[in-house]
């Protein structure tokens, strides 16, 4: 439960500060363009609380904190009092309302950029891609060899075993052949070529990774970090602690010692831990939970966490880290408006696609992992949103650009009963694009 509870908290955290910021986007470019704001709320439903701005605004926070919208003055809404009929929404010009429509999207945009600046000043913990393969693997067919240094992949240099898996992942979805360079222990580099598409069609990123076999080099078996009020807390684990044996079995390594947690908690969740501790062994009872982790098929937990080979943090100074964030949210746009073509023609299966059910898991895992974490999880979902709104569909602010630029071509805007069967048509879309992403988490889960 308290996984499910930290799971809410942080999605409603999302939620409110994205969805918030986007609508103080059409806020805040609709009023220097003239247009008046009657309302700007954060959250739907009855207000719990709200007063009236010197600008006649009504600000309020209302009950259910699932985004938020800004009221315009709308003649389709009511009549306009003569006095106020240059502030109304649908007599500005058109350029007008196009930039309204943008800004939201925009200050996604602008959020992102500035999330992931803060992060790479802040410094993002990580790893050295330091890799091996699973025996038989993709991975291993085309040379991985345990301790390869990945240098660059698909042209690109790569610091972190983190910025390796936003390439890879990307390539896995599009199932295109990925070159690749590495170095070895002995300082030996060499070419590679992962043959990406020889997969099959239709998969989701998971089971791709899971046909690549490509995995960051196993930790030593220490727990390096031990999280309060989990299993190995519970039962007198302390950071620092060396795992020497699961019930009797030796723990070679970090990643062999999750397997064997796996395989015994299903027989019974009790497991016998021995640990290492200044040069003392100490015996311990660990009584394993059963939970998904960053929107993943559950597994039997005990919180620990390892420590890599060699650690790497991801840390720039103000400008360079300006340039950073700017360079990545470029990227990430190209590849998600790209993912977007590859499901549309069949490349790419729209079973990689999460609901918020997904996104409140990956929010709840990423705040466990830190500020900087966080921070990323949020200029992702962030970006996420401003490419969702800008697609042509009716509803979304894609589908009103949409008619803008119709009313441009053909000097005139829509008939009304053209946008209706746009608006039908739209939401008709949306609630199916609701209902697939919904259903694969649930499936997800069901399956867990």
């Amino acid at each position: 439960m308290t996984s499910f509870f930290g799971s809410v908290f942080w999605l409603l955290v999302t939620l409110g500060v994205l969805v918030t910021f986007h609508e103080f986007g059409h806020y805040w470019v609709a009023r220097r363009c003239g247009v008046k704001v009657l309302r700007f709320s954060v959250g739907f439903g009855n207000a719990v609380w709200k007063r009236i701005g010197r600008d006649g605004t009504e600000y309020q926070i209302a009950a259910i904190p699932l985004g938020g919208y800004v009221k315009m003055l709308d003649a389709r809404e009511g009549v306009v009092p003569p006095q106020l009929q240059g502030q109304e929404f649908t007599g500005q010009p058109v350029w007008k309302r196009i930039l309204i429509v943008l800004a939201g999207p925009g200050f996604n945009l602008l959020f992102t950029v500035a999330a992931l600046w803060l992060m790479f000043m802040v410094g993002l913990p990580d790893s050295a891609p330091i890799v091996t393969a699973k025996p038989q693997s993709m991975a291993a067919q085309a040379g991985i060899q345990p301790g390869d240094r990945i240098l660059s992949i698909a042209g690109r240099d790569v610091d972190t075993w983190g910025d390796s898996l936003d390439v890879v992942a990307n390539a896995l979805l599009g199932r295109t052949p990925l070159p690749l360079t590495v170095r070895d222990p002995d300082g030996t580099q060499r070419r590679l070529l992962l043959p990406l598409d020889k997969l099959p069609p239709g998969q989701t990123v998971d089971q791709y990774f899971t046909t690549l076999g490509l995995l960051p080099m196993p930790a030593p078996a220490v727990a390096a970090t031990v999280l309060p009020d989990q299993p190995a807390a519970l039962a007198g684990m302390l950071a620092g602690d060396r795992i020497v044996s699961v019930n009797g079995k030796p723990a070679t390594d970090f990643l062999g010692m999750g397997k064997l947690v796996q395989q015994d908690a299903v027989v019974s969740p009790k497991l016998a831990i021995v640990v290492e501790r200044n040069g003392k062994t100490i015996p311990l009872q660990v009584v394993a939970r059963r939970e998904s982790l960053q929107g993943q098929p559950s597994d039997w937990m005990i919180g620990i966490g390892s420590q890599p080979p060699e650690a790497a943090t991801l840390r720039y100074g103000p400008l360079r880290a300006l340039n950073e964030a700017l360079a990545a949210t470029w990227r990430n746009t190209a590849q998600t408006f790209g993912m977007i073509g590859k499901m549309l023609d069949g490349e790419a299966s729209p079973r990689n696609l999460s609901s918020v059910i997904g996104i409140a898991q990956v929010a709840n895992a990423s705040a466990q992992l830190g500020f900087a974490r966080f921070l990323q999880f949020l200029a992702m979902v962030s970006l996420s949103l401003a490419v969702l709104n800008l697609l042509p569909i009716p509803v979304l602010d894609g589908g009103h650009l949409l008619y803008y630029l119709i009313e441009l071509v053909k000097g005139s805007p829509l008939s009304e009963q053209a946008m209706a069967i746009g608006q039908y048509v739209g939401l008709v879309l949306l609630f199916s694009l609701m209902g697939l992403v919904f259903y694969n988490d649930i499936h997800r889960l069901l399956l867990s």
